[in-house]
């Protein structure tokens, strides 16, 4: 059935900056080329899509250093061929020294509630969490992989000798945080060469960090969780006065979760569980507008972004009240969940005016994190998202090792007695949003993004573009977005000026941005058994779709003295 067309209805029209590519065999889908590359490569020599998956991660930890990296944490949600889902949770947890009062804070108050003396929760020694994401990608690649370590991390160890160019999006983060890599030597001779960031064009090597990919590949990852790579790192971290101890590292856990389940006009939608709250509230806020005839009301116009604004609002009143670590918080799951529970809350909805929702505090999260997606053509998806929290983490290197932490303590409450306070092996709660959408129970659409909070927000939009809109994919991943989470509405610059002053007659304060979460990329599932992969404007993301296959069986080469004879 051809989908129908949206720019009809649309207060928001807008034009694609990319295009999607095709593939029947096999689909990688990052935010660098060389990291999609790198799983291509992983596919083509006979790997399936997990193999694919962790190989594109370990490159994009050499490639996008400032987003991702073994010494952080993330969400993986796995579709396997015979249809079953699972998630894989690698999130970074508080270190086992780490007490509710680690931290002093500032002040009681927004905008300085998270802040704390000398920002020792955000930049530095202090900062770090438990790392989950080496742990994680291994554990994936053993279980449900089907190639050796050394073979998945060849592309990202090649890179980080060999270097490669450095993208203008690289030298943009590289310049928005000068100030605090300035203050660590190790960090500083990569990323500030000279006393100035790092330029587009040049070369990056990563010596050190090639040398400890080499001896993980080598040895496995036990050699970073408690083996001598471990012991250098705790050492470290013990001169400088950081949290981190070997128990922290040997003690840590992967955790396999059953993901959340919702529907949305006749789709199934699938999605990782607390602690991240992706899943559960693009769920909810689903529920909600699934009274609502979005299509008509039409893309980008004030009556659908007025219910997308009102959505946001409530989902993320109840985030702050109920979402956190499931070992140390009740979390209502079925209930945000429920149809029942999203009627109560829509019903009190205003279709002509903003209103104020009860919402708790409101705690930052990183928008620098990146998502990749990956399909083989066995029927395997994966799509992971994975950080290091703020751009380049706690803005240091480990000495001899090229490992940059991260700095996931700038996520917990640094007061105590609160759902995000600090707790000694307390996972972090993120918005991580790697989805999957069916029809009839076939797989249709794997998405996810980088973005913090506006992660669940944006993926939540993308769903609706593709199943409200009807629009493309490569639209649905780059169409302008908007987010809230109970004060002003962010919208991008491409929202119209007449579209933004009506949502103001309408109670909102409105706040134009150059962009709203981060690179989405995705994958679509056709019913012929072909593939179209997508990557936005908002980070360097590429496509790559695998075609062809082997030559026809008996297909050989007949040099001419041994060629058969025409009859």
């Amino acid at each position: 059935m051809p989908r129908p067309d949206w720019r009809k209805r649309a207060g928001t029209p807008f034009q694609c900056e990319k295009r999607p590519a095709m593939g029947t065999k096999g689909m990688v889908v990052t935010n660098h080329p060389l990291a999609s590359a790198a799983g291509a490569e992983i596919l083509s020599a006979g790997g399936n899509a997990f193999d694919a998956a962790i190989g594109a991660l370990f490159t994009l930890s050499v490639v996008e250093p400032m987003m991702v990296g073994i010494f952080g944490g993330g969400m993986a949600h796995l579709r396997f061929a015979n249809g079953k889902h699972t998630v894989m949770d690698g999130m970074s947890t508080a270190p086992l020294a780490a007490r509710p009062d680690t931290y002093r804070p500032v002040s009681d108050k927004m905008p300085d509630y998270m802040e704390t003396v000398g920002r020792e929760n955000a930049v530095g020694i202090k900062s770090v969490a438990a790392p989950g994401n080496l742990k994680a990608w291994c554990t994936i690649l053993e279980r449900f992989g089907t190639l050796s370590l050394p073979d998945v991390m060849e592309p990202a160890i090649r890179h980080a000798s060999r270097g490669f160019r450095v993208s203008a999006y690289l030298q943009e983060c590289a310049s928005d945080v000068a100030a605090d890599m300035a203050r660590d030597r190790e960090i500083s001779k990569l990323y500030q060469p000279g006393g100035k960031p790092i330029q587009a064009g040049t070369r990056l090597v990563q010596g050190d960090y090639a040398e400890t990919l080499r001896i993980i590949a080598k040895r496995g990852p036990r050699v970073f969780y408690g083996g001598t790579l471990g012991r250098s790192i705790v050492d470290y971290f013990a001169r400088k006065g950081g949290l981190i101890a070997m128990k922290d590292l040997t003690g840590f856990e992967v955790i396999e979760r059953k993901p959340v389940r919702g529907t949305y006009r006749g789709f199934d939608i699938v999605g990782p569980p607390p602690p991240t709250s992706g899943g559960v509230h693009v769920i909810q806020m689903l529920n909600i507008l699934e009274h609502y005839d979005l299509a008509r009301l039409g893309f980008g116009t004030p009556d659908t972004l007025h219910l997308l604004a009102e959505a946001l609002k409530i989902a993320f009143a109840d985030r702050n009240a109920a979402t956190a670590d499931p070992a140390f918080v009740k979390v209502p799951v079925a209930k945000l969940i429920s149809k029942r529970y999203a009627a109560s809350r829509q019903a009190l909805i205003d279709s002509k005016r903003a209103q104020a929702w009860k919402t708790g505090l409101t705690l930052p999260e990183s928008a620098n994190t990146t998502h990749l997606t990956v399909a083989d053509s066995f029927g395997n998806v994966a799509a992971m998202t994975q950080t290091i929290n703020n751009l380049f983490g706690s803005r240091i290197i480990v000495p001899d090792t090229g490992i940059i932490p991260n700095n996931y303590m700038n996520l917990f409450d640094p007061h105590p007695g609160h759902t995000l306070s600090i707790a000694p092996g307390k996972r972090v709660t993120s918005s991580m949003s790697p989805l999957m959408a069916l029809k009839d129970g076939k797989l249709q659409y794997a998405l996810g993004l980088p973005g913090g909070l506006r992660i669940f927000g944006s993926a939540m939009q993308a769903l609706i573009n593709l199943i409200d809109h009807g629009m493309s994919l490569q639209e649905a991943v780059e169409a302008p977005r908007i987010w809230t989470q109970g004060g002003p509405v962010e919208v991008e610059n491409e929202m119209p000026k007449m579209v933004r002053d009506a949502l103001a007659k309408r109670g909102h304060q409105m706040l134009p941005l150059p962009h709203i979460g981060g690179g989405m990329n995705a994958i679509q599932f056709n019913d012929d058994g072909s593939m179209l992969g997508a990557a936005c404007w908002r980070a360097d993301g590429v496509p790559i779709g695998l075609g062809g296959g082997p030559a026809r069986a008996g297909t050989r080469f007949w040099p001419d003295r041994t060629r058969p004879k025409a009859r």
